[in-house]
């Protein structure tokens, strides 16, 4: 269950709209479907938890900066990639935590045999990378969630079904033989430019 984050509000016009996750689960509830599933509230993930794919200095960043003082910190926000795609809003690094923490209890419940299906509404935010904010993508909530499967089980294979190429995993898992991305998007001149066939891995991966 999302909880709060039907609330934030990321831009005027951005495409990105939080209150999407709130309709879905409004949905759930209207069609009765609640009653054949488990709903849970997310916690709030922690530095710690999000650090183990995400730089200090990066998160950081995202805690402190606000509307009110971003101007303080053009540099980072050049280094960061936050601005235009990516903008700065109240609560961001609260959306950060819950998003993560959806997608990381729904591992530990699918590690623990508590669930044989975990669904993350405000999840899938495959374009972020360890240091940098891309495509409406702040905190890679799936590379997180597979961490926490990695604890348990040998190997994942993580499918992404989507228009864009699901980059920031595939980066984070690209030296790796026990992360297998398998994504379906449309490559050529579109966002974000990757997903090539010929893009296979390196060294173990």
């Amino acid at each position: 269950h999302t909880g709060a984050i039907p609330t934030f509000h990321l831009a005027a016009g951005h495409p990105m709209k939080p209150i999407r996750s709130g309709m879905t689960h409004n949905l759930i509830l209207n069609y009765g479907l609640y009653r054949k599933m488990e709903i849970y509230r997310p916690h709030y993930a922690t530095d710690d938890e999000m650090s183990r794919f995400h730089s200090d200095d990066y998160l950081n960043f995202l805690r402190l900066i606000t509307p009110e003082n971003m101007f303080e910190y053009s540099r980072q926000l050049h280094r960061f990639n936050v601005g235009e795609d990516c903008p700065v809003f109240d609560g961001l690094y609260e959306l950060c935590q819950l998003a993560a923490g959806g997608s990381i209890a729904g591992a530990m419940k699918l590690n623990h045999g508590q669930a044989d299906i975990a669904i993350n509404w405000a999840g899938g935010l495959h374009h972020a990378k360890k240091s940098e904010a891309a495509g409406f993508c702040y905190v890679n909530d799936i590379v997180l969630g597979i961490l926490e499967l990695l604890k348990v089980h040998e190997r994942v294979v993580y499918i992404d079904c989507d228009i864009h190429h699901g980059d920031g995993v595939e980066e984070a898992f690209y030296t790796t033989d026990r992360v297998m991305t398998v994504s379906f998007h449309k490559f050529g001149e579109y966002f974000p430019g990757t997903g090539d066939l010929r893009d296979i891995g390196a060294q173990e991966g």
